[in-house]
């Protein structure tokens, strides 16, 4: 907690106001359910901390944070502004506090603070990433186990695989199968695309059905102990058409030449640029418009971001994604995706499943 008060201090700011999100997770174990009730940590320069919680939510605020923790508590005929006010007139905030607000915080809620109070709000999404950057082995240790669970869960799903399969049948099963093993919950809704559809990288459907020969991407992955995993792969239902089988080959020789050239002291810019420049020398760079990788942990997506523009060294013990793809609308999407751990000499993977392509009977 120090250390974040630390963080605010440098910002010039006075507190940080947290809603629920990775960076409550992190300092304080608080893991709650968002919705459209406002509920505020604030953490300020000082280290000293306030809370302002819905009463439905107190309980588990009160668990959480430190004991002694001040919590002003608000009803949902009162909604939060009364508690707001009262929080504020007791530690002096007014005109002239300047406060950082986290991405846990609604819009409209920081526009009615700001216009009530009339204190200065100012982005703090990225306050404290220095932070939760460097993993500890604790912190690699829960991250292997996350992956381990979605790598099992994936080899468990091979079978379920088949022509007559909705792309919404697979994904249910892929989530029954995390449950089993041990996962916490899904990091984020699977994606399950075949064929055409995976041409949307972050593609939400269900309804499509297996054919007898066809592409199926599956991105997907769980927590544990708070921690997350992801990984993509790009299976195939039958022999490949050798053009698709083309494309699968420069993606996975993108994604290895990413991930071999990962170690201490290369930029995350230049592993965005090494495995982009095999797509494109191939002739697809069009059909690759996104960053390579982003960094994982608590949050599914967070520091270091593995984009060209983004000059930071890497350091050991920084987590990302390395995840080129080529999509071509309206035919096919093809992404494979590791998260690794940067070493001494290079990196590891969370994951162990195969990258070599994958036939499933037709």
């Amino acid at each position: 907690m120090a250390s974040a008060a630390l963080e605010i201090k440098k910002a010039g700011c006075d507190a940080l106001l947290m809603g629920p999100s990775a960076d409550l997770e992190y300092l304080f174990g608080l893991s709650v359910h968002k919705c459209e009730r406002f509920n505020g940590v604030f953490l300020l320069a000082t280290g000293e901390v306030f809370g302002v919680v819905s009463k439905l939510y107190l309980e588990e605020f009160k668990r959480a944070l430190p004991s002694g923790t001040k919590i002003y508590e608000w009803a949902d005929e009162e909604w939060f502004f009364e508690a707001l006010e009262r929080a504020f007139k007791e530690w002096g905030f007014g005109e002239g506090t300047k406060i950082a607000v986290n991405d846990g915080v609604a819009a409209m809620d920081a526009v009615e603070i700001t216009n009530r109070q009339g204190v200065h709000l100012v982005n703090g999404w990225q306050m404290l990433e220095p932070l939760r950057l460097i993993k500890s082995q604790e912190e690699i240790a829960k991250l292997k186990k996350a992956g381990e669970i979605t790598d099992r869960a994936l080899e468990a799903l091979l079978s379920f695989i088949r022509p007559g399969r909705k792309e919404k049948e697979i994904r249910r099963k892929l989530l029954e199968l995390m449950d089993d093993l041990g996962a916490t919950s899904a990091s984020f809704p699977p994606i399950v695309a075949r064929g055409e559809h995976a041409s949307m990288p972050h593609y939400t459907g269900g309804d499509g059905v297996i054919r007898e020969r066809d592409t199926l991407l599956i991105d997907f992955g769980c927590r544990f102990e708070g921690y997350c995993s992801d990984m993509t792969r790009t299976l195939f239902i039958g022999e490949p058409d050798p053009e698709i089988r083309k494309l699968y080959e420069i993606v996975r020789r993108a994604q290895e030449e990413g991930e071999k050239h990962v170690r201490p002291g290369v930029t995350a810019e230049s592993v965005d640029e090494v495995a982009r420049k095999v797509i494109v020398k191939a002739g697809y760079g069009e059909y690759f418009n996104n960053r390579v990788g982003h960094g994982i942990g608590i949050a599914i997506h967070e520091a270091p971001y593995i984009m060209r523009g983004n000059r930071t060294p890497l350091q050991k013990g920084m987590t990302f994604s390395v995840e080129p793809g080529i999509y071509i609308p309206g035919k096919v999407g093809i992404r494979i995706e590791n998260c690794v751990f940067v070493t001494d000499e290079g990196c590891q993977s969370f994951t162990s499943f195969p990258k070599e392509l994958v036939i499933l009977d037709s």
